[in-house]
This record gives C-alpha cells, structure tokens and sequence, in this order.
C-alpha cells in the first residue's frame, strides 16, 4: 500500500506534469504570454532539481524529453 507521503509525492509530480502542458499550449497560440513562460521555466527547474529526485525515482531530465517530444507528435 502506497503511503500518504508518496501519494503526496505523486500528486505533486503529475500537477507539474499538468502544469507544463498546459503552459507549453497556451505558449503555442499565445507566444508572448508571460505567465506561460515563467510556468514552463518553473516546471523544467523542478524536473532538473534535486527536490524532484527526492519526490520520485523517475529521472526528470528523461521526463522532460518525453514532454517536449509530445509537442512534435
């Protein structure tokens, strides 16, 4: 059974996650909006962070390429 503490964990990964997708669409139609901007570069920060090794085993680096990816598909 997973515990609170991981579920917490887990609920702040995939917000992130949700985050960047989100700031990355309204960047595409909106390319100026400065909000978007400083959510996308908040959100990579996090991936990148030692915090975000703390919350989950994923590699945020490889999580991050992945996203980026799904903006080609």
């Amino acid at each position: 059974m997973i515990g609170s503490y991981e579920n917490l964990a887990n609920v702040i990964v995939l917000l992130a996650v949700k985050d960047y997708r989100s700031a990355r669409r309204r960047q595409k139609y909106h390319p100026k909006n400065k909000e978007a901007k400083l959510i996308i570069e908040d959100c990579e920060r996090f991936f990148r962070s030692d915090w975000f090794g703390v919350l989950t085993s994923v590699d945020g680096k490889a999580l991050l390429r992945k996203l980026k990816e799904e903006e080609i598909s």
